[in-house]
């Protein structure tokens, strides 16, 4: 009686806290892609006049040594690094998903070799496999979305698989195949709807991973072109100019950084808090 009787304020108090947190998450995320499709590009056209500027009220986060602004290329930056995220997050959570329901529902035989090829990649750094992928494809966006898509999606695949196999021992999974159903209509009809949660919760956790790794191959030459504005050229080419006291060339664009990958990590968190929750919910009512 006394655990019933503290539970529902508690369990009303974290779900009013998580909206709170989701919608500001939300937000975040909208704002910066709102913001890169309203501000005008002239924020990045060279203005040698207005060089080296620190922050101010006309140049919050200053400029560079060629008067770019470095608001704006924050902003588009961190927009280019949400596409190349969401590219590669999606493109990860649809191998980690084949690969789960296809070892789950097939023979013994291509269930090893898919176990055996998630072995592999997970004994190997994902930054090394990065790395090594990126140099191969020439680096560019396609080189970091095809190498974070190949080297993010085993620990998922784990996940769906474990799933799988729990729903393949539930009782309509064994009703459908005593009427004769095959294992594509099993797959398609009662174990793909169980497990898209855990590839939706999946992808919004893989963005920032895939955000980060884009930063960090760029940083080191790898990745995007020096020509576009990601985040990850701006931090590597502010570098050299930080022993010069341009702090801001570093610090406004990397705490940007951190805020956006924050947020999808924050979002998913409470996702699957959302996951908890409502079974406690729904035995309180």
């Amino acid at each position: 009686m006394v655990a019933n009787s503290h539970n529902p304020p508690s369990v009303k108090y974290r779900g009013r806290r998580l909206h709170i947190n989701t919608i500001a998450a939300i937000l975040l995320l909208c704002a910066v892609f709102v913001l890169s499709r309203t501000i005008d590009d002239e924020g990045l056209a060279t203005n040698l006049g207005e060089r080296n500027l620190a922050p101010s009220l006309h140049h919050p986060f200053g400029t560079d040594w060629l008067g770019r602004d470095m608001l704006v290329r924050t902003i588009k930056g961190l927009a280019l690094s949400l596409r190349v995220g969401l590219i590669a997050g999606a493109s990860s959570v649809g191998i980690a998903g084949i690969l789960g329901l296809t070892a789950s529902v097939t023979g013994k035989t291509i269930n090893r070799i898919i176990n055996w090829v998630t072995d592999l990649f997970l004994s190997v750094p994902h930054l090394v496999t990065l790395l090594l992928i990126a140099f191969v494809l020439g680096g560019g966006a396609k080189g970091i979305i095809i190498g974070v898509a190949l080297t993010h999606w085993p620990s998922l695949s784990r996940v769906i698989r474990a799933e799988v196999l729990q729903i393949k021992g539930a009782p309509y999974v064994a009703f459908s195949r005593n009427f004769g159903r095959s294992s594509w209509w099993i797959a398609t009809r009662h174990m793909v709807p169980h497990v898209l949660p855990q590839m939706f919760v999946g992808l919004i956790l893989l963005i920032p991973h895939a955000i980060l790794h884009e930063a960090s191959i760029t940083f080191l030459g790898m990745g995007l072109s020096p020509h576009e504005p990601a985040i990850g050229i701006i931090l590597s080419e502010s570098m050299r100019y930080l022993s010069s006291g341009l702090w801001w060339l570093a610090i406004c664009p990397g705490i940007c950084l951190l805020l956006l990958v924050r947020a999808f990590a924050k979002l998913g968190e409470d996702l699957k808090q959302w996951a908890i929750l409502r079974p406690i919910g729904h035995q309180d009512e």
